[in-house]
């Protein structure tokens, strides 16, 4: 219970702010053969997307703050994230788990004021697709 536990949080934080790697975390869980593939492979990825669904709240809510020393994300990353949006659309979040450009990613899509119903399915699955090569892999 503890394996599965910490994958959540560690696929949570890594969603975040908080430099953390859950795929690393994955692949442990996945070599230890405590569990199953498809649950660690659903935690990660549950816990993973619910870390987004947090950065696109704060976007919906917290822009207004963006030019404080504290705030996530610099004004170069949400760039780059408007960026994406503008190039791909809405179907830009399905790479919400490349890194240095995913995080800021979703806190664009709720300061974009995506609805949350689009948002969801396009991120679980993008990030999903990555545990499940992680899990493919090992």
């Amino acid at each position: 219970m503890f394996t599965l536990v910490s994958l959540f949080a560690g696929a949570f934080l890594a969603a975040t702010i908080l430099p953390f790697s859950s795929e690393v975390m994955l692949a442990t869980a996945l070599h230890s053969g405590e569990h199953q593939k498809w649950l660690l492979v659903l935690i990660a990825t549950m816990g993973n997307t619910l870390g987004a669904v947090l950065n696109w709240w704060l976007g919906l809510y917290l822009l207004h703050w963006s030019d404080h020393k504290w705030f996530p994300f610099s004004s170069r990353q949400l760039n780059q994230a408007s960026n994406w949006f503008q190039k791909y659309g809405i179907f830009s979040l399905l790479f919400t788990w490349v890194p240095v450009i995913g995080d800021p990613l979703t806190f664009a899509a709720g300061v974009l004021r995506v609805r949350f119903i689009i948002f969801l399915p396009l991120v679980f699955f993008g990030k999903g697709l990555r545990y499940i090569l992680i899990g493919w892999i090992f």
